[in-house]
């Protein structure tokens, strides 16, 4: 139903009050977001837009405060009910340029296990523009969510903490925090007259999404509310906050000309589409509250799958293994201890087609298997794998071609990234654009083959080089375009590309991989299945980003490296199987060298996977040490479930060898945990039911023990 605008300068024409968020209309027209005690100078325009020719109206860094965003005015707004969601679409027109804004929150309540809360849920964010106006209009920026009026308990900025996460090789999820007041100092804006014009911002750079931070960040206060957000594009990205009157704001983008070379003219009559962001809420509990409501988000906006239920254990062949170099003759005596160990998934992964002298990276993209490798013939490796009871595996770069491929000469021009007229090359590749149809029907013709012929049933989808700001080929038949225009129309296409795989194939498994985390973000994984968390090589490195993993990825999506080998002492291998336990095991190792003792902790562990994994899917992540960081000695993550609470504590290096963890949650529980894994573990765990503390000891250096409390006793 389409609601007139009222003559009440604050008129409310939206209200969730399970996230205390309503949109009003000013008595100029313009819509505005935040809570209803707030007063509307604290408030940002509901969509921020730059255009050439249509600037901001306080130039700096920011970019709010637009000359297109204040002219934006209500036109009316529906709501419709379905699959159980409310959506309203509230529509916008800026009566100079004819641009008109149609902008869709979608929004849910939540406890992140704990049932509604008032106060507490999230909010998701999408906007279509459309030029109804008599010229083009040249876009450079574009908000999907903007939110003003933050504060902490008191009405001030002081309190407040920014959180946010640097991402790179090796080295994901590195969460990092400070007061906002450090980040966004104050300016006696009263003496000005002005606001600032700088602010805190975090962005993608080229097309690794997560290459230098994840798309997610947010705000506490001292009283433990909390406001989280993600932004979910696979392209540019960027969030910002800073002040205006005395409150924070957030305003979050997909990519823009400043910092991706996006801009996108539209012309009368044409549309488009932004990335959707979420925006969560929670009046209590802090950032393991908010990360329990954006769990249930990512769980809830994701392709539909049984992998999401079965998590089979897989191994891999390659990580401190074979190294992208696999045989028959190395691969056969690994499958038999894969499965021996309990794998259910097996993965050949880099090298099965390389039969160059030369090498292989600056080579791939027809995806054959190399005769040399395989003297029976890949299929002798596949049908190995499968008559041990598991699935069979393989990996795959499927955006890039090699130079020195054939196929760098035989596909057409505009089937490759260009920029200035010149196919793109990086690090010995070239980069398809998947919205040429000669580029989608290789693909097409490769998986299906490898799926449907040789009956693999896992694809690990990697993604080894950052092509930088995008294309300027036009693929799609529209013309020349901006770089940053392009990258966003190819991973469109490339996320449709994937989602047509898993229709003609729906038992396929399809992992995302980025040269690890370097692509961690929700538009790949509503599509795919598993997310690859890091390269990291050192156990000893690795469990900050497992510990971490689940602020970007939901826990039966994040792929863990477990690589055991028989060199390694008893405590050493449980270390490195103990961090994969609360995810997705990615097994790998020499498994078929070891010892009788070794290869039985090996399996044990998967054994307690098995046990535990059917909580797994359904469970909130938390941190009782909070989230952690790259040198920590002591690090913990739990998962809390609707059965069983579990919480992996890993000791590194030398220092104290006990730890209080206070998990209020479980305060009044008066059942002791128990030790899970590894079993043969001198932990020992003193709980503290009263204070709901508990004290771990860990009596030697890098090790670590998963524990549980079985709540549902």
């Amino acid at each position: 139903m389409t609601t007139a605008v009222a003559t009440d300068e604050r008129s409310r024409i939206w209200f969730r009050p399970e996230l205390g968020l309503h949109a009003v209309v000013d008595a100029g027209g313009s819509v505005r977001l935040g809570r209803p005690d707030q007063d509307r100078a604290c408030l940002v325009p509901l969509v921020e837009v730059t255009a050439t020719g249509h600037g901001r109206r306080w130039s700096g860094e920011r970019f709010i405060e637009t000359s297109v965003g204040e002219r934006l005015a209500y036109r009316g707004h529906e709501t419709v009910h379905e699959d159980g969601r409310e959506r309203t679409t509230i529509r916008l027109a800026d009566p100079v340029t004819g641009l008109a804004a149609h902008v869709t929150l979608e929004a849910g309540g939540g406890g992140g296990g704990g049932g509604a809360v008032p106060g507490t849920g999230f909010l998701r964010a999408r906007v279509r523009l459309v030029n109804e106006g008599p010229a083009p209009l040249r876009l450079e920026s574009v908000t999907t969510l903007t939110l003003g009026g933050i504060a902490d308990a008191d009405g001030s900025l002081d309190g407040l903490t920014l959180h946010w996460a640097d991402n790179d090789w090796l080295a994901e999820c590195r969460w990092r925090q400070a007061p906002y007041r450090e980040q966004v100092v104050p300016l006696s804006r009263s003496a000005h007259g002005h606001e600032g014009r700088g602010c805190f911002e975090r962005y993608s750079q080229g097309s690794w999404s997560t290459g230098r931070h994840l798309p997610v960040a947010g705000l506490t206060d001292r009283d433990g509310r909390a406001w989280l957000w993600q932004i979910e594009s696979s392209a540019g990205w960027r969030f910002e906050t800073g002040e205006r009157e005395g409150s924070a704001y957030v305003a979050l983008f997909g990519p823009d000309d400043a910092h991706h070379q996006w801009h996108h003219t539209l012309a009368p009559g044409q549309e488009f589409h932004t990335v959707p962001a979420v925006l969560v809420r929670t009046e209590s509990g802090g950032l393991d509250a908010a990360f329990g409501i954006l769990t249930d988000h990512r769980r809830g906006i994701r392709r539909d799958h049984p992998d999401h239920r079965a998590l089979p254990v897989i191994y891999n062949d390659y990580m401190n293994t074979l190294m992208g170099d696999p045989t028959t003759e190395k691969l056969l005596p690994l499958i038999e201890a894969a499965a021996d160990a309990g794998a259910e998934v097996f993965v050949v992964d880099a090298g099965w087609y390389d039969d160059d002298a030369q090498g292989w990276w600056d080579a791939v993209g027809a995806w054959e298997a190399a005769p040399d490798r395989f003297p029976g013939g890949i299929g002798e490796v596949l049908d190995a794998v499968r008559q041990r009871g598991m699935t069979p595996g393989l990996w795959l770069e499927p955006e890039v071609v090699g130079v020195r491929s054939p196929l760098a000469r035989t596909l057409p021009p505009e089937a490759f990234f260009r920029r200035g007229g010149v196919r793109v090359t990086e690090h010995g590749r070239h980069h398809l654009d998947l919205r040429h149809p000669a580029a989608r029907s290789h693909l097409d013709r490769v998986v299906d083959r490898i799926v449907g012929d040789w009956g693999v049933g896992y694809l690990k989808l990697d993604y080894n080089i950052n092509i930088g700001p995008g294309t300027e080929g036009g693929a799609d038949g529209g013309g020349p375009e901006s770089a940053g225009a392009g990258l966003l129309g190819h991973h469109r296409a490339h996320l449709d590309w994937m989602a047509s795989l898993l229709d003609r194939h729906p038992r396929l498994v399809l992992e995302n991989c980025g040269s690890g985390g370097l692509r961690m973000d929700y538009a790949q994984l509503a599509v795919t299945q598993l997310q690859s968390t890091s390269d990291q090589q050192d156990f000893l490195r690795y469990p900050p980003i497992a510990a971490a993993a689940a602020t970007a990825v939901a826990p039966e999506q994040a792929a863990v490296w477990a690589y055991p080998q028989p060199e390694h002492s008893p405590d050493e291998i449980a270390f490195t199987l103990t961090g994969a336990l609360l995810g997705r095991v990615h097994l790998s190792g020499f498994l078929d060298l070891m010892d009788d003792d070794r290869f039985a902790l090996v399996r044990s562990a998967i054994d307690v996977y098995k046990d535990i994994r059917p909580q797994i899917g359904g469970a909130h992540p938390f941190w009782p040490l909070g989230l952690p960081s790259w040198e920590d000695a002591w690090l913990a993550q739990g998962l809390r479930g609707g059965e069983s609470t579990f919480l992996t504590v890993w000791r590194r290096g030398a220092g104290d060898e006990r730890r209080a963890l206070s998990l209020p949650h479980l305060r009044g529980v008066r059942l002791a945990p128990e030790v899970l894994y590894p079993g043969s573990s001198d932990a020992t765990a003193r709980w503290d039911a009263d204070a709901g503390v508990l004290t771990v000891r860990l009596p030697r250096p890098d090790t670590a023990v998963l524990l549980r409390w079985d709540t549902a006793r």
